[in-house]
């Protein structure tokens, strides 16, 4: 694995490699692909940019109609893996005290690098203690620049931002992290630190031409959405401007001096072979319905959300099988990610062994490599289902009471009812050895 200061030497840096860096144009490039997605998230569509028009002799301001499906295709895709919370399983001491360091806000951080993946294909996390608690920051895909040597090995991490035109750097090196602004003009150095736990870990989601940046689903909605928000401003347009017609008479008009600027209350007087109509276009309101529904269809099958879940479908009494099918490629599309969550989880939770072991909390190789994730889709589900495989499975002796709990609808907290019933089963043996005294 080559080092840091290979790189520079390889790639003729300063001193200052990290400002460099930072300004390669490729990187530029791919920070302005983030801030695009966020733009567009926040409402900046292409649409927006349709000019004013002439109508009539005058301005006309055309509609630019807005559709923000992608950011509901977006919360659903990460909901759907990530919604429910994450279960560890493993050895027991190693899940207890893995669990321990969770309870820190991961539930909150999972869901937020999960969104982040979808969002942008990449989402950065860096593992390290506050206040003697080990936790973890994300860090803003458009300030992070991973830095990758020419043999794809990932050697360090620059995270760079601007405020009041002042930039600052945090680089991250694998034993140390250096912070430096450019406050007053000149590049400086504000502080070094100790690095515990290494690199940030890089969470990715699938990109077939890139092992190192993942690509934004919303690559895959613009296209589609861009079409609809034309469609469906055009239309609106065509319908208001061309849809009252033009009035056209046919022969002489006996008397008057033509059409009454008028309409209500005006009249004509036409001869006996002269006629009067309004010449209108035609909206075609079905090639309309297709082209809309066709579009709309596409978009859901490709960001794998099955219709019903925006209201697109009407169903009823639906069996279990029926909705495994309805939401076989939300699935598909999960599993997917799931791997490439877990891989980055993976990383990890090695930092997070690292840390235990420096707190006096130490697990043999064994021990820890049978620490796993488990995620648990949000796909609808008769509770009562639910409830009946969960009874089959304790009276067949295969499932203990805390699993049960954890798969159950109604527990929020796993740890809190175990106590609970650790608490009742006390009190009714207590309360069965002092019935059984008085008997006696």
């Amino acid at each position: 694995m080559g080092t840091i200061n290979q790189f520079v030497d390889e790639f003729g840096y300063s001193n200052e490699w990290f400002a460099e860096y930072v300004n390669e144009v490729h990187n530029q490039m791919r920070v302005m692909n983030v801030l695009d997605v966020k733009e567009y998230l926040a409402g900046s569509h292409v649409i927006n940019t349709r000019p004013n028009e002439m109508f009539n002799g005058k301005e006309f301001v055309p509609r630019r109609i807005v559709l923000q499906y992608a950011k509901r295709l977006l919360e659903f895709g990460t909901a759907y893996l990530i919604g429910n919370k994450v279960t560890l399983t493993g050895n027991e001491k190693v899940v207890e005290a893995v669990k321990a360091v969770y309870k820190n806000g991961y539930d909150k951080i999972d869901f937020d690098l999960v969104h982040n993946v979808n969002r942008y294909g990449n989402a950065y996390e860096y593992v390290f203690v506050k206040d003697g608690k080990i936790t973890s920051k994300l860090i803003d895909a458009a300030d992070s620049f991973p830095v990758i040597d020419a043999e794809n090995d990932y050697i360090a991490f620059v995270e760079s931002y601007t405020i009041n035109n002042v930039t600052f750097y945090n680089v991250y090196y694998p034993e140390r992290v250096e912070k430096y602004t450019n406050a007053g003009g000149e590049l400086r150095l504000k502080g070094s630190y100790d690095n515990l736990t290494g690199l940030p870990v890089i969470y990715r989601n699938d990109n077939p031409v890139n092992d190192v940046f993942g690509r934004s689903d919303l690559e895959d909605y613009m296209s589609i959405l861009d079409s609809m928000e034309d469609l469906i401003s055009k239309s609106t347009d065509a319908f208001y401007k061309y849809i009252t017609g033009i009035p056209i008479v046919k022969g002489q008009q006996l008397k008057g001096d033509g059409l009454p600027t008028e309409v209500l209350g005006g009249g004509l007087v036409l001869d006996s072979d002269a006629d009067f109509m309004f010449a209108q276009n035609k909206f075609d309101h079905a090639a309309f319905e297709t082209l809309y529904k066709h579009l709309m269809t596409s978009l859901l099958d490709i960001s794998s959300v099955p219709g019903v879940v925006i209201g697109k479908v009407d169903i009823s009494n639906l069996s279990e099988v029926s909705i495994k099918l309805l939401f076989s490629l939300s699935n598909l599309k999960a599993m997917i990610g799931e791997k490439y969550i877990k891989d980055g989880m993976k990383q990890r939770h090695e930092k997070i062994r690292r840390l235990l072991e420096m707190q006096g909390t130490k697990f043999t190789d064994e021990e820890w490599e049978t620490l796993d994730v488990v995620f648990q889709y949000a796909m609808p589900q008769s509770e009562k289902d639910v409830i009946d495989n969960l009874t089959k499975l304790k009276e067949m002796g295969a499932i203990s009471i805390e699993s049960i709990l954890g798969h159950s609808p109604y527990t929020t907290d796993v740890n809190s009812e175990m106590v609970r019933l650790s608490s009742e089963e006390t009190k009714s043996s207590e309360s069965s050895k002092q019935n059984s005294d008085i008997t006696n």
